[in-house]
């Protein structure tokens, strides 16, 4: 068991209707839980952040979607998404969670943001995932999930940076888009040596 597949944040807030709706982000899950049965280990990520995060735009008096400078680096601010306990930061009902191994949450410290599933914004606090990756002996991680150009990207970027082999199935991901992002993240993912299929 070396390969493992990685579900990045498919969550109701990321989905149509939800308060940072990526557009088809439902659209993927049928083809995710098919996939699933290719794994024997599966990882789910959950975007899980307290009220009045740092990251949202509202707590700053801001305009969604702009930037801000934080202590480790520009940020881009959000609309209020995935906020613990709330139907917003709950899986897509769809998805097949009953086939995860472990769920990783992350976003859940007010003060940084957390886009990968493996490091914080500052791209030093952990989350953890490694550890059980390497005590488990996964070194092969295909990718799948929301949104292609943040939270995928990071975490496919992270996971080759750490070493691991990284295939990112793009036609299980879709993408925000914003402002160029996902040019530069697919460009960004073959630069790290990440798989894009």
């Amino acid at each position: 068991m070396t390969h493992a597949l990685l579900v990045i944040d498919v969550q109701n807030d990321f989905c149509p209707g939800g308060a940072l709706a990526v557009p088809e982000g439902d659209v993927i899950v049928p083809g995710i839980n098919a996939l699933m049965d290719d794994f024997a280990a599966v990882i789910l990520t959950q975007d899980w952040h307290p009220a009045g995060h740092s990251s949202f735009a509202s707590s700053h008096g801001a305009d969604p979607m702009t930037m801000i400078d934080m202590p480790y680096g520009p940020q881009v601010l959000w609309p209020d998404h995935c906020i613990i306990g709330s139907e917003g930061a709950q899986f897509h009902a769809d998805l097949n969670t009953n086939r995860a191994d472990m769920i990783i949450r992350k976003g859940f410290n007010p003060a940084i943001d957390s886009y990968s599933a493996f490091f914080e914004n500052d791209h030093t606090t952990p989350t953890g995932l490694e550890g059980y990756l390497r005590t488990r002996g996964i070194t092969t991680l295909t990718m799948v999930g929301l949104a292609t150009d943040f939270c995928v990207n990071y975490s496919a970027v992270d996971a080759a940076k750490l070493g691991l082999d990284v295939t990112v199935r793009t036609d299980l991901c879709r993408a925000i888009d914003f402002d160029g992002s996902l040019d530069a993240a697919v460009a960004g993912m073959k630069g790290a040596g990440v798989t894009l299929v």
